[in-house]
């Protein structure tokens, strides 16, 4: 019996996820994308919210809870990070090969449309896919990213990302991951520990990151010539989707400039904007107030989330 068939058999409880398997192909070959699953199995109305770069999809649990009593909430890992498989070849750690591997999670669903939650490289995903014609995607938020990426955003991350690191217990780890992620605000030591967990395994006797360092290796060879290739083509896609879109940015963000947010609000199409104080890249969406902005944007000022 699969897991599906074992939910729709039994009492449903929203607050209680999933874990299930997709398998998705490459042009290297076969992979698995994991994904967790809230709320009713059979409910038409789906949310899927995707990570960032080295994130997990346990980063929206709190969202995730919040919401499965009006929508089964869908979030992936996506390939290379967390439960999910590695690439044969590095390359293929990229837009398009994230974006097939969400359209087969959709058809998965079995629902004509979804709605979307984007953080960062989650958001970029959700921008490409909704700008397709004849796409699945109704409303979309983004969480802090735009089509122009700051240069200095890139340096920052590249200054760690697939840079290999083992530590010697669990807490370590949480308290590095928690470092780099500073700019998600000031979150506590438990929230912390929430969302940074599901990013470590013990391997040989160390704790290290799940996700696949080589997906570096695309990110750190991409020219100045690609990059301007790709925002063009990023704001290409934005300016053709249908919307609405929701474009939420941290106050303090050195991802997502003000500028870019203000010029998404005139080249969208429905295109409204939130900006949040204290925060930088990216809002963690664990407070009250960060997933009341989702709340009221996906579902409306009163509904039956709780």
């Amino acid at each position: 019996m699969t897991a599906t068939s074992l939910a729709a058999s039994s009492p449903v409880d929203p607050a209680v996820p999933r874990q299930r398997f997709v398998q998705c192909a490459s042009a290297s070959g076969l992979h698995r994308v994991a994904y967790t699953e809230w709320g009713d199995p059979a409910n038409p109305r789906v949310l899927v919210c995707v990570h960032g770069l080295t994130r997990s999809g346990r980063d929206f649990d709190r969202v995730a809870r919040s919401l499965a009593g009006v929508y089964r909430v869908v979030c992936p890992d996506i390939v290379g990070r967390g439960l999910s498989s590695w690439l044969v070849n590095p390359a293929g750690y990229a837009v398009p090969q994230y974006v097939a591997d969400m359209v087969t999670l959709i058809a998965r669903l079995d629902v004509e449309t979804v709605d979307w939650f984007g953080t960062s490289m989650g958001g970029l995903i959700g921008m490409v896919l909704a700008g397709l014609p004849d796409s699945p995607i109704g409303k979309l938020l983004l969480n802090d990213v735009g089509p122009h990426v700051e240069p200095v955003a890139l340096t920052r991350i590249g200054e760690y990302l697939g840079k290999p690191i083992r530590f010697d217990t669990l807490q370590a780890g949480i308290e590095h991951a928690a470092l780099l992620a500073q700019s998600f605000g000031p979150l506590t030591p438990d929230e912390w520990r929430e969302i940074n967990t599901p990013l470590l395994h013990e391997q040989d006797g160390a704790w290290q990151f799940r996700y696949d360092p080589r997906i570096a290796e695309p990110f750190t060879a991409t020219t100045p010539e690609q990059v301007a290739l790709g925002e063009a083509a990023l704001w290409h896609a934005f300016e053709a989707a249908p919307g609405p879109v929701l474009a939420v940015r941290g106050a303090q963000s050195d991802l997502l400039s003000r500028d870019t947010l203000a010029a998404m609000v005139e080249r969208g199409r429905a295109v409204s904007s939130v900006e949040i104080d204290g925060i930088g890249h990216a809002p963690a969406f664990l407070s009250p107030d960060q997933i009341g902005i989702a709340t009221r944007f996906f579902v409306g000022e009163t509904s039956d989330a709780s």
